[in-house]
């Protein structure tokens, strides 16, 4: 058995951290006036980004080996106050600004320790941007600073300081404590998700292993708080991520490596799903559009599980390789590199782009997984056989998409015949009602718009793709309808370019049925159309549950509290005995009831799907809707008491 290979960590260098690491490039006045170009937007992106900025900074703290402790408090009054245990921002005279150091990193864009200095060898701050952005968008902010002994403090508002630098007390330990009140002049709408801060700083603490990060939320009388402090890192955060499914590898692959200054950690795992997650970090940054060290990590494991199946006859020389899809059916993977000069794509940095971490990350993930498989054989064996089943799952999908697309050159590319084709052919004006039954069917044909509304009736209950593959979802009838209708394709072959409706509207009854049927089709759009709900095109109709009557006033209420209202409104205006009228199904409603409830623009109420956490909603989806029975139970327990309206 080969030895296992240990890589130390460097050990941390002792360096100087005075008024002269702190480099100027140029004034604030800029993000004011254009706030989206510094954080993504004005909008609750943006309004959290404020909060990352501020914890970066004690995050570099933690990446330079000065801080253990950092602390977020959601206090009233829409105030964020956040404390580390670092060495501190210097707060004597800079020598280019003639202020306080202090003073020049909280109002000074592109001022900060990680321009040319040797305080940060890494940084998860871009340019040292951060801070300052905060203070100028923040309608108050005041900082607080613990070194040599004594506490200083500063207040600022839009981005100038309010008052001197100066001593408010001593203290033994060192530190900074920044409290900002977002700026309501920027932001129309202030108000912070904890469960969004949250998840954001569990990411951080699995990143920054050995560290401890405290969250309190202490705008409302029942304050709460949270602690998260790991020493697994990555390793432990896979077993986060695939908590709930069911292991293919027991054994989860971490590796730790140096080269060329730059620091990678990987981390994966394989369940019996047939969905991949990655996650990809730089300097504890998530890069969620991916970027150069995510191309590295998946060029390692597809050429390293290439060579060892051929290596070990799981693969003939003659067969194919596995492709990337392959390799990636199942696996639950995070990488995060520390690089000194991270090179992002947008200010917000979504994308590493530096060319340098493909290939380091490339030969770091590859020579730590040809030992981990040489080490592990039984991991080894489940993994290449998973790769290889989804190697043959995919050429019989590809054979199947051939088939539905032959067939329908064959007809001249002829849409289902249960389609009902709206005129319009600009995508960005047309709408596709997807309809539960033939006869709502009917009667939502008969009530369109032609012009720009178009029906496709489907048949029953389709398949539950979360259990099945692409090759027998291709054999379902209603979902081959629809795939064809759409326009884009499915798997390797899709396209939301070619999307034929940019409104994409389920229309299913209210009952127990229709809930489950919307449940199918959500899942459908989610495993296989994610693009669809990402680019806002996806809505659910909302058809009324009730029709109340009396003489010629007819009022439609979607709830039973709407009835409710409906009703005691009749009541202050001496109307009684009205008719009640129930919806069982869209069927039961004629064309015109349909179109002025359901379907005329003007009146309508549509719901539209959007992803805010997709592992979340990957979660959701494997609870409810895959094989494993337990946690489908466990949930159904859980919410049980909060369900409203349940059809019997």
């Amino acid at each position: 058995m080969p030895k296992k290979k240990t890589t130390k960590k460097p050990k941390k260098k002792e360096t100087g951290y005075t008024a002269e690491d702190i480099y100027v490039l140029k004034g604030l006045e800029p993000v004011r006036r254009r706030p989206a170009m510094y954080i993504g937007s004005t909008g609750s992106d943006g309004l959290h980004h404020l909060v990352w900025e501020v914890l970066d900074n004690g995050l570099d703290e933690c990446l330079a080996g000065y801080a253990k402790n950092i602390e977020i408090i959601l206090l009233p009054g829409n105030r964020v106050r956040t404390t580390d245990d670092g060495r501190g921002i210097p707060v004597e005279k800079h020598p280019q600004t003639k202020k306080s150091a202090l003073e020049t990193v909280m109002t000074t864009l592109h001022a900060g320790g990680k321009f040319g200095g040797k305080a940060y060898q890494v940084a998860g701050g871009l340019h040292g941007v951060g801070v300052s952005v905060v203070c100028a968008l923040s309608n108050y902010m005041k900082a607080e600073v613990c070194r040599g002994g004594a506490r200083y403090g500063q207040e600022y508002s839009k981005g100038k300081a309010k008052t001197k630098v100066k001593k408010i007390g001593s203290c033994r330990q060192t530190g900074t404590t920044v409290l900002f009140e977002p700026d309501p002049e920027i932001f129309k709408e202030i108000k912070f998700n904890a469960k969004r801060i949250l998840k954001h700083l569990r990411q951080q603490a699995y990143l920054t292993k050995g560290i401890r990060i405290t969250f309190k939320d202490e705008r409302e009388k029942e304050k709460t708080s949270y602690s998260f402090y790991f020493e697994g890192g990555l390793a432990s955060y896979i077993k986060y991520l695939t908590h709930g499914s069911a292991p293919r590898n027991p054994n989860v692959f971490y590796c730790y490596g140096e080269k060329n200054g730059m620091v990678v950690e990987a981390s994966f795992q394989y369940t019996e799903e047939y969905e991949y997650y990655e996650e990809g970090f730089a300097n504890n940054i998530h890069t969620e559009e991916g970027g150069t060290h995510l191309t590295g990590f998946r060029t390692a494991l597809t050429r390293t599980f290439n060579d060892y199946a051929k290596r070990n006859d799981f693969l003939k020389e003659s067969d194919d390789n596995l492709s990337g899809d392959d390799v990636r059916e199942g696996l639950t993977g995070v990488v995060a590199v520390k690089i000194k000069e991270p090179q992002f794509e947008g200010q917000t940095k979504a994308k590493l782009g530096n060319p340098e971490a493909k290939l380091i990350v490339d030969q770091v993930v590859s020579e730590h997984l040809t030992d981990f498989l040489e080490r592990n054989p039984q991991d080894a064996k489940a993994i290449i056989e998973k790769c290889i089943l989804s190697s043959r799952a995919r050429k019989a999908a590809r054979a199947a998409r051939e088939t539905v697309l032959r067939k329908g050159v064959l007809e001249g590319l002829a849409l289902p015949g249960k389609l009902a084709d709206c005129a319009s052919k600009k995508p960005e004006e047309s709408e596709l009602f997807v309809v539960e039954g033939e006869s709502a069917g009917g009667s939502g044909k008969q009530g369109r718009d032609r012009r720009f509304q178009a029906i496709l009736p489907l048949k029953g209950k389709i398949l539950n793709v979360e259990r099945a593959r692409i090759d027998r979802i291709l054999s379902s009838k209603e979902i081959r309808a629809l795939i064809i209708a759409l326009g884009t394709a499915i798997g390797e072959d899709f396209d939301i370019e070619k999307a034929r409706y940019h409104k994409i509207i389920i229309m299913a009854d209210s009952d127990s049925d229709g809930n489950h049927i919307r449940t199918l089709l959500l899942t459908l759009f989610f495993r296989y159309f994610r693009p669809i709900i990402e680019k806002g095109y996806l809505y659910i109709a909302q058809p009324p549950l009730y029709k109340i009557q009396s003489g010629k006033r007819i009022e439609y209420t979607y709830t039973e509290d709407g009835k409710k209202k409906t009703l005691d409104l009749l009541k202050k205006e001496k109307i009684t005995n009205p008719s009640i009228q129930r919806y069982k199904g869209l069927g039961e409603m004629n064309p015109e009831e349909l179109w002025h409830t359901a379907m005329d623009p003007e009146k309508r109420t549509l719901l539209q799907i959007t992803i805010e956490d997709a592992k979340e909603a990957d979660r959701i989806f494997d609870t409810l809707m895959g094989e494993e029975v337990p946690p489908r139970k466990k949930f159904i327990q859980t919410y049980a008491k909060k369900v409203k309206n349940l059809d019997i």
